[in-house]
């Protein structure tokens, strides 16, 4: 009976202890899970041979081989792609999103930036609409949740107009073309792409641009701030080593890039500056 009892327990350590690399190789392994939007050009889109692309999953790719983490891209939409973080069914998103007070008020926890987009008015090439003041009394088209919606809300009230509200771009802009609404806000570079791509009969109204704001990536829980830290990390790094420039130009051309590269740089130099004034004032 005594041989049977040390055998059984001499058993029980033996998987105990092999359980102990098993967890670890579980957790080497992660993959995690990242949410997009489906329909954002040039930042997510699907291409002519069928691939899902553009300057936000190349930049992610990039990112990952740089901090080597893998991670599952799941293109699900703007609104399901937000949903699906807040319930825990994916640990961030990439989807053009910008870095808003607003959005980090309500949970939303993002890396630094990546891309300072404008937001923007877009009418009918044909349209005898020249700006704001030409709108009282119309319907304007805009993408639920974005922030082109948030700038058109702002400027609502001042100059009378409505608002009919879109789930992605494409149904949008063949509302502003069927003549259902006068107009769309959008951001600039993606309005851009997607007239030039798209070859729509659109023009946007450049001097109804805002400042703008950077895109970022995000998180919704303290559980995926790894990520968001590698994310940060091989951000910098693909910025010092061109690959960032050279996505930028792929999608956008060699002029964005150079501006998207410099801003980049920038950004970093001021918070090299800002980081180095706060120690000097924790030391003295």
């Amino acid at each position: 009976m005594k041989k049977q009892l040390a055998f059984v327990l001499a058993a029980a350590m033996t998987i105990g202890c092999m359980s102990v690399p098993v967890a670890a190789e579980e957790e080497e392994s992660k993959v995690w899970v990242i949410a997009t939007d489906t329909v954002f050009k040039p930042f997510e889109y699907t291409n002519d041979d069928g691939e899902f692309v553009g300057i936000d999953v190349d930049i992610l790719a990039a990112i990952a081989e740089d901090q080597g983490f893998e991670y599952e891209l799941n293109s699900l939409g703007w609104d399901s792609a937000i949903a699906a973080c807040q319930a825990g069914q994916a640990d961030g998103m990439i989807a053009g999103a910008s870095i808003t007070d607003e959005r980090k008020e309500s949970g939303w926890t993002f890396s630094d930036g990546y891309y300072n987009a404008t937001q923007s008015m877009t009418v009918a090439a044909d349209s005898e609409i020249t700006g704001f003041e030409d709108l009282a009394g119309l319907t304007v088209g805009v993408k639920t949740g974005t922030q082109g919606a948030s700038y058109a809300e702002s400027l609502q009230e001042e100059y009378g107009f409505e608002i009919t509200y879109y789930e992605d771009s494409p149904t949008m802009y063949q509302a502003v073309l069927g003549g259902q609404v006068v107009a769309c806000f959008e951001d600039t570079p993606i309005m851009a792409a997607s007239i030039q791509d798209g070859e729509l009969a659109m023009t946007i109204l450049y001097d109804t641009e805002n400042e703008g704001s950077p895109y970022g990536f995000a998180i919704f829980s303290e559980d995926s701030q790894e990520l968001l830290d590698m994310f940060n990390a091989g951000l910098a790094n693909i910025v010092e080593n061109g690959t960032y420039a050279e996505i930028i130009a792929t999608y956008l051309g060699e002029d964005a890039a150079a501006t998207a590269e410099a801003a980049m740089l920038a950004d970093d130099e001021a918070e090299t500056e800002a980081a180095e004034v706060e120690t000097e004032a924790v030391t003295e």
